[in-house]
């Protein structure tokens, strides 16, 4: 099919909720700018969510709930593969939409994420028949078993970095098991989400799944409160996901929360070099501008291969090039605002005054026309002190700190020392070494040898500051968007 250009297609979707079938404009007329970060021209004007606008959106939600739980569950399923397969027809579009208002750059970003999201709907709309209860052999006299029913109105409030992927992981699930929904998307990126909101609407009854941009203060916070939500998933900062578990608190409501990380990468003595040079290029996130919880922020790399890792990790990131995010040359584009190119740049200064030599790569872009983007070159940092807030603290920047080590104990005890515990990697070719590290590493997501980022049937979620709750698999599902009924028949 003919794929619309996104800049009209941000122009088409300017101003406007998705609530209750049909697009709306905010109640109170308001919108905001929304910019390509390569270019900060301003590519479309959001509608501005207050709280009139999610009492709109929660009331259509809650009147769509009851008929929507009544629909067998396969039916229900039925329905969200069908969004999955007409998202997947419409990937390139969502690509290069998503591309222009985050900065990812499309070949190496943008068209993977939209591959993702189609695949999570038709997961788990295939995983609909698992909604199901158990037999509990309480007494032969009595049939005792549970059943799981849906919670209700469930609010999702997304970031900007995988803004459709992480969308998908929450509502797919929520809405298979029988729950509508209202999401707030990030300011930065809300219209790639609108988009996707739309395409599904084109299958789903009105109601099921509405759909707010705004702000937190005045769009997040009165979703969380409303009386009529019986959930909220959330992820963002470690700050924001408080905030939210504290209103959460008032009302006795589940959350589920995937926070911040810093995750350590351990290259061990025995480990194949191509191999994990290759995995630290995507396990940073470079063609994401670092802008990823998972990002492998932090580098260990034994010894006996710490000098011929860096040169080799130099010279792959330094190949890469750094350009307009929606040319197909480019493997790197831009951080997605001012205010996180701001923050990124602070912490590549700290680094340099805390002693850190930055080995920096790539090249910015010479097109005039990208001299305002928020372009930064990715950097590598060499020799720096344990008590860097470089090393302890999450960036969301193309940054890496690279430390030695020599034992397998002294590496444990360093990847642990985090307020984190979202994902780990640990690469060696030695079976033993592998699964003593996956035992003891304090992270909720390990992998061994591979550095792949988080995918429909893999449970996702972290321990610590990282947050509460897993996604991405039938778990996520059944624990966190059903209820658990016991249900006792006495037979006498």
């Amino acid at each position: 099919m003919a794929e619309q250009d996104p800049f009209e297609l941000a122009q088409d979707l300017s101003g406007k909720h998705l609530i209750d079938g049909a697009f709306v404009p905010s109640q109170s007329g308001k919108t905001f700018d929304v910019i390509y970060p390569a270019t900060l021209e301003v590519i479309g004007k959001a509608a501005f969510g207050e709280k009139a606008d999610v009492d709109a959106a929660v009331a259509a939600a809650k009147k769509a709930q009851k008929a929507w739980a009544a629909l067998p569950a396969r039916e229900r399923g039925k329905l969200v593969t069908e969004c999955g397969r007409r998202i997947e027809a419409h990937k390139e579009e969502l690509a290069r939409l998503v591309a222009l208002e985050t900065g990812k750059a499309l070949r190496t970003e943008s068209r993977v994420e939209a591959s993702v999201v189609a695949d999570a709907f038709t997961f788990y709309g295939g995983l609909a028949s698992e909604l199901k209860g158990e037999s509990v052999p309480f007494n032969p006299d009595m049939l005792t078993v549970t059943l799981r029913e849906p919670i209700g109105v469930v609010g999702a409030i997304i970031p900007w970095n995988v803004p459709m992927m992480l969308m998908a992981f929450k509502i797919a699930p929520a809405m298979v098991a029988g729950n509508t929904v209202v999401v707030k998307s990030a300011e930065e990126a809300p219209f790639a989400v609108l988009r996707v909101c739309e395409i599904m609407n084109e299958v789903l009854p009105p109601g099921v799944f509405n759909i707010l941009s705004g702000f937190g203060p005045e769009c997040g916070a009165p979703l969380v409160e409303h009386p009529d939500v019986g959930k909220v998933t959330f992820t963002g900062s470690v700050e924001t996901g408080k905030i939210i578990y504290r209103g959460a608190a008032e009302k006795l409501m589940p959350v589920t929360l995937e926070l911040g990380g810093k995750s350590p990468m351990i290259v061990m003595g025995d480990a194949d070099l191509e191999r994990a040079v290759a995995g630290a290029v995507s396990g940073v996130r470079f063609t994401r501008q670092g802008q990823s919880c998972t990002a492998a922020s932090r580098i260990y790399v034994h010894e006996s291969l710490h000098d011929a890792f860096i040169e080799a990790l130099k010279a792959k990131v330094d190949a890469m090039v750094m350009g307009d995010p929606l040319d197909e040359k480019t493997d790197i584009g831009t951080i997605v605002s001012e205010q996180q190119y701001e923050r990124v740049l602070g912490y590549i200064t700290q680094g340099k005054a805390d002693g850190g030599t930055a080995h920096e790569g790539s090249s910015l872009p010479g097109d005039g026309k990208l001299a305002k983007g928020y372009f930064v070159r990715p950097v590598i940092f060499t020799d720096l002190p344990e008590d860097s807030r470089v090393i302890s603290e999450e960036i969301f920047g193309p940054v890496t700190a690279i430390q030695r080590f020599s034992t397998l104990d002294e590496v444990i005890d360093k990847a642990n020392d985090s307020e984190y515990g979202l994902a780990a990697t640990i690469w060696t070719r030695d079976l033993k070494t592998a699964m003593e590290g996956v035992r003891r590493l304090e992270a909720g997501f390990v992998q061994v040898n591979q550095n792949l980022v988080v995918q429909p049937n893999l449970s996702y979620g972290g321990i610590k500051q990282s947050g509460l709750g897993k996604e991405a698999s039938l778990e996520a599902m059944l624990e966190h968007f059903t209820h658990k009924k016991t249900a006792i028949i006495n037979m006498t």
